[in-house]
């Protein structure tokens, strides 16, 4: 009987970088809400009111929607550029490099691959600082596939780029409505806390999937 590629699909905020997902996105609110002399309260509604394209869902707008950010707090171009700078490092946090090294050495039994919730510049910004793509492929992101998890579209051109089916994936997210998204589909998943976890819920697929 012919097996098919397993697959180990990686989220990367949260996992395969070190983040607080929901934490630093406020954090930068109440910086930049400060420097352009708001509440947090005012910086809310100039944003809403600035009708910014979704740049977690195309690409090709990032320079509309930074340019519309710095209008609506009165930015001057230093300050946007600034607030890019500090969206970004913020953004890619720090490399888990403990668990990136392990999914390169996955490479000799099984596919290893990305899906993540991004923002338009992603690739290009973390490629600079993490090379992914020296160790995932393919790697898609929510801007480009023009779905953010935990819709199932997201998930089905995940698949469609892995040419995998559900069963032969194992999922890796650090919240749980996308791991619950996932297995609405049949893929199987972990919410990852830390590494050693992680680590040996991967090996157990993979022990099932090809055997020890």
């Amino acid at each position: 009987m012919t097996r098919n590629k397993p697959w180990i699909l990686f989220d990367i905020g949260g996992v395969l970088e070190l983040v607080e997902d929901g934490v630093w996105q406020e954090d930068l609110k109440e910086r930049w809400a400060d420097r352009a002399g708001m509440s947090r309260a005012e910086y809310d509604t100039a944003i809403e009111r600035a009708d910014l394209p979704r740049i977690d869902l195309v690409q090709g707008r990032a320079q509309e929607y930074w340019d519309g950010f710095a209008q609506a707090l009165g930015f001057a171009p230093a300050q946007r550029d600034e607030a890019l700078a500090e969206m970004w490092d913020a953004y890619c946090g720090a490399e888990n490099s403990e668990l990136i090294d392990y999914a390169r050495t996955l490479r000799a039994r099984a596919g290893v691959a990305i899906l993540s919730n991004s923002a338009d510049g992603a690739r290009e910004e973390e490629e600079r600082r993490y090379g992914f793509s020296a160790v995932f492929d393919p790697i898609c992101y929510s801007h480009e596939i023009g779905a953010n998890k935990p819709d199932p579209e997201a998930y089905t051109a995940a698949l469609a780029a892995m040419r995998a089916e559900p069963a032969d994936v194992f999922f890796v997210d650090d919240r749980r409505q996308q791991i619950d998204g996932a297995a609405r589909l049949g893929i199987r998943g972990i919410v990852h806390r830390d590494n050693r976890t992680t680590i040996a819920a991967v090996e157990d697929f993979l022990t099932a999937a090809i055997g020890s």
